[in-house]
């Protein structure tokens, strides 16, 4: 695993399921923060800073994102279509972790932008494993820069093969100015 460090948010809605996730985390990489909530609209107002989780010191910006699908409330379809429709979010990793191999869920979450889909093993020897696999593979990707507020870091891509795409904030905001200056 590189030297990178990072913060996984959890979202699941079972207890022991979260803290299962958490112990094995813990034994593969304890240098990996965790932070866990209980459903999509905990994981939403973490992402945005809301509420209890403002102060970015004790609930820093996530390195990635580990979701169960069946949740209630916002349920992890709806944390995924929340995450990929936000240009500031759209490029944090999300890895749906579900009891669920139904090939429809399967199909519907990478349709929805996950990154990967893990059907999670029995046993916590098993799970701990699959959890090692995970990230090692995500800890060692280069990602693009992101501040403290979630925000991608601004990157001068002149000269580089970048530039002959807008960077996303930047787009969406053209996007916003052309549309209100339409509509007056």
């Amino acid at each position: 695993m590189s030297g990178r460090k990072g913060l996984i948010l959890i979202a699941e809605d079972e207890p022991s399921e979260r803290l299962l996730i958490q112990a094995a985390l813990r034994k593969v990489a304890p240098e990996i923060s965790t932070h866990l909530v209980e459903d999509g609209n905990q994981a939403i107002a973490y992402l945005m800073g809301e509420g209890k989780y403002s102060d970015r010191s004790k609930f820093p910006y996530p390195t990635f994102i580990i979701t169960d699908l069946k949740m209630p409330g916002w349920d992890g379809f709806s944390v995924l279509e929340h995450i990929k429709a936000n240009p500031s979010w759209a490029i944090i990793p999300v890895v749906v972790f579900s009891a669920s191999p139904d090939p429809d869920d399967i199909r519907t979450a990478y349709l929805l932008g996950a990154s990967s889909y893990h059907v999670k093993p029995f046993g916590f020897a098993d799970l701990a494993s699959q959890l090692k696999v995970l990230l090692d593979y995500w800890m060692t990707c280069a990602v693009p820069g992101v501040g403290v507020d979630g925000k991608q870091v601004r990157t001068a891509s002149r000269g580089r093969l970048g530039e002959r795409f807008p960077q996303p904030i930047q787009a969406a905001q053209a996007r916003v100015k052309r549309h209100a200056t339409s509509a007056t």
